[in-house]
């Protein structure tokens, strides 16, 4: 922590505070002492003004932001009496990234939360990372202002939580590989036929995590795997080739670290957000969570798969972006959100997204680095652009079909 962890209340501030992670980790701050215990210094949300507003009543936020710049004065007259402070647009999302705080806790989806992130980081907090996007896109750049800046990067998806509970920090020397564990999706089972037919609304019907649509989505197509490939290789400071990815469809286990001794060590848990996040935010203590204890007699089995890449082409693209390197992971995530967004609109074929980034990540392999957060963005639009035409052509290809 950058500030020693002590009786005092902890200051905590949620980009993303309406999604999934954002209301997973508010409730588990309410089951640790809520106002008793935490100060939060900023939240943020989009569209939901209703529940941003109730959260910061709930919490007695300072700052109180939505995304959108059209619903500020629906915010401010919501807020009007209260004390807290609202505002809206990419700006006051720097804004609320400056406030002064222990923890960051960045769960915006998508590169929208690389902006306040890098802003809370420069002011020396700590980062309970949820947003995948921000390494993903900028890893170089992302690390490089963490070193600088003087806090700790605490992960927040599963799996990397997991490797991060159980890589000694004395034996990375000792780490041969690290295990991303998937749980394969609503698809795991199903052929490249059936998948061609699939709708957004079955994509998003995970299995086991309860979580945002795009995210379910992700899930279902592998690319938040792909994305945790990338993440992981930033994190923990790993060659590719030592990132591995297992089906592992009770996801009971969520990640493995092998050391060169043969051992490999497993993080064990309930499929449930609430895990990470309270592991994040306690740091470096433990506190009791209100999440299910496992029952081993119950469970029984764990099984594992290989992971199929002719149906889940994400996986390959990473390992692509990865070896080339450069602006490449930029190329990948601005191509993928592009596309999602088609497939959400009902534009394109589930298929078809791994298929637009592969082709933009082709037209766009240039060996560019990231010099600057400029470049990143850049990158990104421009992957965009791209994905965008591709899915044009798709589009006049179908209409000229039927």
């Amino acid at each position: 922590m950058t500030n020693a962890a002590s009786a005092e209340k902890r200051r905590i501030s949620v980009l993303g505070s309406t999604g999934s992670i954002g209301r997973n980790t508010l409730d588990v701050m309410s089951h640790l002492g809520g106002r008793e215990a935490f100060e939060v210094p900023a939240i943020t949300g989009m569209g939901n003004i209703g529940l941003l507003v109730e959260q910061a009543k709930q919490t007695g936020a300072g700052f109180a932001v939505t995304a959108d710049p059209d619903l500020y004065a629906e915010l401010k007259s919501a807020l009007a009496g209260t004390g807290i402070e609202a505002g809206a647009g990419p700006s006051a999302l720097v804004e609320a990234g400056l406030r002064d705080t222990d923890i960051l806790l960045a769960g915006i989806v998508g590169i929208a939360g690389l902006a306040p992130t890098l802003a809370a980081i420069g002011g020396g907090a700590d980062i309970a990372l949820a947003n995948k996007e921000c390494l993903v896109s900028a890893g170089d750049l992302f690390t490089s202002a963490i070193a600088q800046g003087g806090g700790s990067l605490l992960p927040v998806d599963s799996e990397h939580s997991a490797i991060f509970q159980v890589l000694e920090e004395n034996q990375r020397h000792a780490v041969e590989r690290i295990i991303l564990t998937a749980s394969g999706g609503p698809f795991r089972n199903h052929t490249r036929d059936e998948m061609a037919s699939m709708t957004a609304e079955v994509a998003a019907a995970h299995p086991n995590w309860s979580m945002g649509i795009k995210i379910s989505i992700d899930s279902a197509s592998m690319f938040n795997k792909a994305l945790e490939m990338i993440e992981a290789r930033h994190l923990f400071g790993l060659r590719p080739e030592q990132i591995e990815v297992i089906v592992h469809p009770q996801s009971i286990i969520h990640s493995m670290v092998g050391y060169s001794d043969g051992s490999v060590l497993a993080q064990l848990g309930a499929p449930d957000m609430r895990h990470a996040i309270g592991y994040a935010i306690s740091h470096p203590r433990r506190a009791s969570l209100p999440v299910e204890r496992l029952d081993f007699a119950k469970l029984a089995r764990l099984d594992f798969h290989a992971p199929d890449e002719v149906r889940f082409p994400a996986l390959a693209l990473a390992r692509t972006a990865m070896e080339r390197g450069g602006l490449q992971g930029a190329v990948l995530n601005g191509a993928k959100e592009a596309a999602l967004d088609a497939f959400i609109a009902g534009r394109i074929g589930f298929l078809d997204m791994a298929d637009i980034v592969s082709a933009t990540m082709d037209r766009l392999d240039d060996g560019r680095q990231a010099t600057a957060i400029e470049d990143v963005y850049a990158a990104d639009r421009e992957a965009r652009i791209v994905a965008g035409a591709i899915i044009a052509e798709l589009g006049a290809r179908s209409r000229a079909r039927h």
